[in-house]
């Protein structure tokens, strides 16, 4: 099956805050702590073995370790010239985790970078020539799918959607594209854009979905996926945080229990027609697990979408 042919895909969940918990030997950092893009070159077990725990839980699709894969990034981390290395190692790393069990799709995972044209801090030209070298690096390995999530800025995003469908035009690969905004508990993106704006700006491009990731929680989500819900005329998607972050002793702790995660977000694929649904930061395979037990035999909600 191709992914549009699922009613539901089921995205795994994070990345960071997983691996924060790993056993990750010191020398894989090579000095380079937090910069987790490096782990697919320095310690590509570590990395199979997170995404194969999210499919083993269920998931459909892996996001792979590329959300700073990109030159810009790769940059502060003086790892500039291993763009194609790292975006490489990332997509054979989710590869090897899938070993060949049918309907499980790769989604190379495309971030907004740390400097936003809207706010001067790279000019569009410089931002769509980093998109292109990083999209065309994961198209090359193979993903099945792209995905440019946690995004904050217009503009920026704008500007990876031009870049990803002319590129993707260019090497005749006409892959899903998924788009994830991110929304603050202000209601707005980081730049003060609204959901119905973004909506506007996003719908003359053939997205595969559109959608919300990160930030919050399902609960400070839900208003802005029932807008989506009835103005949106594709594919919804919605993978929250585990929750709003607390700091407890010190460690950043995220609150929703499984259960809770999976019950919430049931409610969201039947009453608002979410079709693409997983988690971001603070959710565990655990979480997946549960989403997976939540959906069996789940269909999302059939949609009329007002013009």
């Amino acid at each position: 099956m191709k992914p549009e042919e699922h009613p539901i895909l089921i995205v795994d969940g994070a990345c960071g805050t997983n691996l924060q918990e790993m056993a990750i030997p010191p020398q894989a950092w090579d000095g380079r702590e937090g910069c987790n893009e490096i782990l697919n070159l320095t310690a590509p077990t570590v990395i199979t073995a997170l995404h194969r725990s999210f499919v083993e839980a269920g998931a459909m699709v892996l996001e792979t370790n590329t959300f700073g894969a990109g030159r810009i990034v790769l940059a502060e981390y003086g790892l500039q010239d291993q763009v194609a290395a790292i975006n490489r190692a990332a997509v054979a790393n989710a590869r090897q985790a899938i070993d060949g069990k049918a309907n499980t799709y790769i989604a190379g995972s495309i971030g907004p970078g740390t400097k936003l044209p809207s706010l001067g801090h790279i000019t569009v030209d410089e931002l769509a020539q980093a998109y292109e070298e990083q999209i065309e690096a994961l198209v090359q390995a193979g993903v099945d799918m792209l995905i440019i999530e946690t995004c904050q800025d217009l503009l920026q995003v704008k500007t990876a959607l031009v870049t990803c469908f002319a590129t993707l035009e260019r090497l005749q690969r006409p892959l899903p594209v998924l788009a994830s905004i991110t929304i603050e508990r202000t209601g707005t993106m980081l730049v003060g854009t609204d959901i119905a704006a973004a909506a506007v700006t996003f719908e003359p491009f053939p997205l595969f979905s559109f959608g919300l990731n990160c930030a919050t929680g399902p609960a400070d989500m839900e208003s802005h996926i029932r807008y989506l819900s009835q103005h949106w005329p594709g594919r919804i998607s919605c993978v929250p945080n585990q929750g709003l972050p607390e700091v407890v002793d010190g460690k950043t702790c995220y609150s929703l229990s499984p259960a809770e995660y999976a019950r919430e977000m049931r409610r969201f694929v039947e009453e608002y027609g979410v079709s693409v649904i997983g988690g971001c930061c603070g959710t565990t395979p655990t979480h997946t697990k549960a989403l997976v037990e939540a959906l069996h035999g789940v269909q999302p909600k059939k949609r009329e979408v007002q013009a």
